[in-house]
């Protein structure tokens, strides 16, 4: 599924496109995807300007005076800036127009999401699907010492504390597994018995792969594609995502996949301690 980097490429490239534009109808071709569309969603944008194209976790936010639009890729999604008239393919749900331009949310498992919150119901990270996220990893307040003050009464294995986004948010499975090899951690090591010393290694770790991802353009696996309808290419430098039963680029021994949580996981049993 798109993971942070795949929403942080989404949201520069659309960015450009719909900041300072204003909305002239939307065109829903289903009465929602994971959940209903908002009633009345032309009539809600119809006329109304996009101030600014934002991100919170793997949440795209289009802010417009009157309220925010939360856009969610799910499983399979993406968000392209196309032509108006550019027919329609079967998987293509949501348009919103933009005069001659459309941008255009495709999503083949309908998991994604687009949700509204009104100005009137206060500030939108208070809302039910925001409220609750943890730290953004790629602004400053992020750091190792927030890994391990976070961190001191949890027996969970380290992996599936940084999967649940309450403690740092937007690092996904990919990028879990990709962090804790540059930071030398096994995945499956309780997070409370991680020191300070590994956990700024291991912050150092996430901020670096992530920004690494998104210089890349993020990772393609089955269906995402950046708004300008590119692939990315981060997938070509996976140390050990995917790469089970492959020799770690580092020292040689054979890559290692588990189970966590219903994920699979990836590490290196020699080089992760």
């Amino acid at each position: 599924m798109p993971e942070l980097p795949e929403v942080e490429v989404t949201r520069r490239g659309i960015a450009p496109h719909v900041e300072g534009r204003t909305v002239t109808g939307v065109i829903l071709r289903h009465t929602g995807l994971r959940w209903p569309f908002p009633d009345n969603l032309d009539a809600l944008l119809r006329g109304r300007v996009i101030r600014a194209a934002g991100r919170r976790g793997k949440y795209l936010l289009l802010a417009f005076d009157h309220g925010t639009l939360i856009v969610h890729l799910g499983m399979s999604g993406h968000l392209r800036i196309l032509p108006a008239d550019t027919p329609p393919q079967k998987h293509d749900h949501v348009d919103v127009l933009l005069g001659e331009a459309a941008m255009r949310l495709t999503d083949p498992r309908r998991f994604g999401a687009v949700l509204w919150h009104a100005q009137e119901e206060g500030a939108v990270d208070g809302h039910l699907l925001l409220r609750s996220l943890g730290v953004e990893p790629l602004e400053a307040v992020f750091s190792g010492e927030t890994l391990y003050r976070q961190t001191r009464k949890r027996s969970a294995p380290i992996k599936q504390v940084l999967l649940a986004g309450n403690v740092v948010v937007g690092v996904g499975n990919i990028y879990a597994s990709e962090s804790l090899f540059e930071a030398g951690i096994a995945p499956t090591t309780p997070a409370g018995r991680i020191s300070r010393a590994r956990y700024e290694r291991l912050a150092a770790a996430i901020r670096r792969v992530l920004a690494a991802a998104i210089e890349r353009g993020g990772s393609t696996l089955r269906d995402f594609v950046g708004a300008d309808g590119q692939s990315g290419y981060f997938q070509q430098d996976y140390f050990v995502y995917d790469r089970a039963g492959q020799p770690c680029r580092v020292c040689g021994a054979e890559i290692r996949q588990l189970r966590q949580g219903q994920r699979s996981t990836f590490h290196c049993p020699n080089c992760q301690k």
